[in-house]
């Protein structure tokens, strides 16, 4: 008997996850490894988010919450749309998951039905895809260019969209690019967006780590309309360096949010009461520790970028937000020394072989970009000090200078 469900037939495990794992194992034997894997950030949750969980167990706030979140979480939300986005929900246009991915995964399950289609833009975050496979929906894949900031165009938007289409997945500032729409580039695409009715799931997990003075926007910000069509999602794991609370969060239509908590109160029920009061401090307490932090990033993403940039054969895009660089190895892969590696592996992914001798032979762990849909790239997150970037990227580059000997 196969004990197997065959939907798990159309996902695989996360190569993210995968790939830290793997770090983390040579690092328990004592390998000197320099990971450039996940996604999280290096800092600690801000005191004032810990003094706020202490609080909370201190005063017995132990117990069950409302599935969907609790009142004053839902209302500190609120209260950071307004302020930071000049958006008005109500309370019970706001869910509140275990983390922004269980919130995306309810979003499909809520609204997709079997064969809708939902346009993802590539390179993209891993798990779209099979988060929509997994809610029955059909991704369909807009490969994007680095030469256009790694943005969707009106016209391959226009292209893509048919009877099937359900919705848009938004996600800026990028993972695993950086890249971010600027406001005017956001309302081209949202006259399509109204014109053909479809939905927008926009991600905004990494709404605060942005660079240069760019300025944010996201569609629903645009107009009533749009807002509308438009389902926010967000989170305290990134801005706020709380990846283990597992706290995300979502606002939309109303009917949408209550289908949502239907789904979750069959499955986690709610998040931790802990994370929550942690949140709530986090989302409405002081926002100091979250300009603290970007800047650090920004210095990274400095360097990180001019010392790839620097390494022939390697070209990376200067992300606009968020803490990875997406840099292309069309010329190294070109190069004598990878062509014979290649043909003397059964691996056919360029980037999958590339990271797999990085992380075996030069202690680098990185993430290969076919798991982004873009097979010529790696994606580096540099949430890390700038030792250890200057480290990695060094042996990045001492790589590369073998496979051209």
């Amino acid at each position: 008997m196969d004990l197997s469900a065959k939907r798990l037939n159309v996902i695989e495990p996360s190569p993210t996850l995968v790939i830290t794992a793997k770090a983390n194992e040579l690092k328990k034997k004592g390998e000197d490894i320099v990971s450039f894997g996940a996604g999280e950030p290096d800092f600690e949750t801000p005191t004032h988010i810990r003094d706020a969980a202490k609080k909370a167990i201190d005063k017995g706030m132990t117990r069950y919450t409302a599935v969907s979140g609790t009142p004053e979480l839902k209302e500190a939300i609120v209260r950071k749309f307004k302020r930071d986005n000049g958006l008005d929900y109500e309370k019970n246009q706001i869910i509140i998951g275990t983390g922004g991915k269980q919130v995306i995964y309810n979003y499909f399950l809520a609204t997709l039905n079997a064969g809708d289609e939902v346009i993802i833009p590539a390179p993209y975050w891993v798990s779209y895809a099979d988060i929509v496979r997994l809610s029955e929906g059909v991704p369909v894949i807009v490969n994007t260019a680095a030469d256009n900031n790694f943005q969707i165009t009106p016209e391959q938007l226009k292209k893509a969209i048919t009877p099937k289409t359900k919705c848009l997945i938004l996600n800026s500032p990028s993972n695993p690019t950086g890249a971010a729409y600027p406001k005017k580039d956001l309302e081209a695409l949202g006259e399509i967006v109204l014109s053909s009715g479809i939905q927008v799931m926009s991600d905004d997990i990494y709404e605060k780590i942005i660079y240069d003075g760019f300025t944010f926007s996201n569609l629903a910000m645009l107009s009533p309309e749009l807002k509308k069509q438009t389902f926010v999602i967000n989170g305290v794991s990134k801005t706020y360096s709380m990846t283990g609370w597992r706290i995300g969060y979502g606002a939309g239509d109303i009917g949408i949010v209550k289908n949502m908590d239907t789904i979750q109160s069959q499955s986690t029920s709610n998040p931790s009461s802990i994370s929550q009061a942690a949140a709530e401090a986090a989302v409405g307490g002081d926002q100091a520790c979250v300009e603290e932090m970007r800047k650090a990033f920004e210095e990274r993403r400095n360097t990180i970028v001019a010392l790839l940039n620097a390494i022939p054969g390697v070209k990376c895009n200067n992300p606009q937000g968020a803490f990875y660089v997406f840099p292309y190895l069309t010329d190294v892969y070109k190069t004598p020394g990878f062509e014979r590696l290649l043909k003397e592996s059964s691996e056919k992914s360029l980037s999958k072989l590339f990271c797999n001798i990085l992380l075996e032979k030069y202690k680098v762990a990185a993430v290969p970009g076919i798991a982004f849909g873009e097979d010529q790239a790696l994606r580096l997150s540099y949430a890390m000090g700038e030792t250890d970037i200057k480290r990695g990227v060094e042996r990045i580059a001492e790589m590369i200078r073998d496979l051209n000997q």
